[in-house]
């Protein structure tokens, strides 16, 4: 009887044993270190010249037409690159101007597709991407909506209706969050929409502080930070914060917060000002919410004018890119974490570079 019993037991303790495990948190994936870091430099508006450059770490070289060499039967790569982001194993790039995404191999930057946002009266001209559940979704300034692209077809799906202007989105748990600009309004718009994204629906609008909100960013513990650029005259560029377990504004941040741009890694917010503005990015504890550094870069480096931030998730290392003059051929400096800076290279002909992706 008793060698029957253990005999059932034992297979219980293990299925036991075997659901504990898998109930506890993945361990995220471990980085490899990056090989180099495409640059996206966004261009002149109208004129044609967005570039998408190569820079390798060993050997050191910088192309600064990447997308043409690897595809010499494009003439280029479009009008006004707003935005570049991986997604498996393609690369999304937002074409405002041209209105379209121009998908690439990631690893190869071989071209695959132009996915057309609508032409002559009816583009939408896209701003912003982010991909999430099998599919990539693109903010459209002039339509009011998210757009939906299927990753396998490279077709847009569906779109869904949400706030005047839409620009930067993310994602926590099941829901996307939209910023709502208004940036075309004589008064800007003030809310976030959030879309469920097993319905791919909106779900609610969340009205915040902060006027013609541009970026919104997570931490590890849901919170979102809204920042926006006012109406550039009287009402001052803002950071608004949402807790996203109830989808309501959670606090202001104040005029020691006038930023109009963010970025936030391993908790850490960089705010910063894409067209000027005293510093180059403040530092912030988005868990203990207590500044870090009132200015990121500690070693006296001269940044002319913050265009783009992002961090290398393996590392630290923080890379701003500088659009100097926005006519002329701007920079990207890499950072360690305490601000000192390691390398810098010209983008050399791209004209206000603006996003850094990591090729590993």
């Amino acid at each position: 009887m008793k060698r029957n019993l253990i005999k059932w037991l034992l297979p219980a303790i293990v299925i036991f044993s075997a659901c504990s495990k898998d109930d506890v948190a993945p361990t995220p994936p471990v980085l490899s270190p990056a090989t180099g870091v495409y640059v996206l430099s966004e261009g002149n508006i109208g004129a044609g010249n967005s570039k998408l450059g190569f820079y390798t770490f060993n050997p050191v070289l910088y192309t600064g037409d990447y997308f043409v060499q690897q595809n010499p039967g494009q003439t280029g790569l479009g009008d006004t690159g707003n935005d570049a982001v991986f997604y498996g194993s393609k690369m999304y790039i937002v074409m405002n101007f041209s209105s379209e995404v121009v998908v690439l191999n990631a690893s190869t930057g071989v071209f695959l597709k132009r996915i057309t946002f609508g032409t002559g009266a009816g583009k939408q001209n896209p701003r912003y991407a982010l991909g999430a559940k099998g599919k990539v979704y693109v903010t459209s300034t002039n339509d009011n909506k998210v757009s939906i692209i299927d990753t396998t077809s490279l077709t847009i799906s569906g779109s869904i209706n949400v706030g005047a202007n839409p620009e930067g989105m993310a994602v926590v748990g099941n829901n996307l969050y939209v910023a709502n600009s208004g940036g075309y309004n004589l008064v800007p718009d003030s809310t976030v929409s959030v879309i469920d994204l097993n319905t791919n629906a909106e779900i609610k609008k969340i009205t915040i502080g902060t006027r013609n909100p541009q970026r919104i960013e997570a931490n590890s513990a849901g919170d979102l930070y809204v920042s926006g650029y006012g109406n550039f005259t009287t009402i001052p560029a803002s950071v608004s914060v949402i807790n996203s377990s109830t989808n309501t504004v959670a606090s202001e941040m104040g005029a020691a917060y006038s930023y109009a741009f963010l970025r936030i890694s391993n908790d850490l917010a960089y705010f910063y000002n894409n067209y000027g503005g005293a510093g180059t990015a403040k530092v912030y504890n988005t868990i203990s919410k207590t500044v870090v550094r009132n200015e990121f870069v500690t070693d006296g480096t001269v940044i002319d004018n913050p265009y783009g931030l992002n961090v290398d998730e393996q590392n630290g290392d923080v890379y701003i890119t500088d659009a100097k003059n926005f006519s002329s051929a701007g920079s990207v400096t890499c950072f360690d974490k305490d601000g000192k800076k390691k390398f810098s290279f010209a983008t050399t002909a791209g004209v206000s570079p603006n996003k850094v992706l990591f090729k590993r």
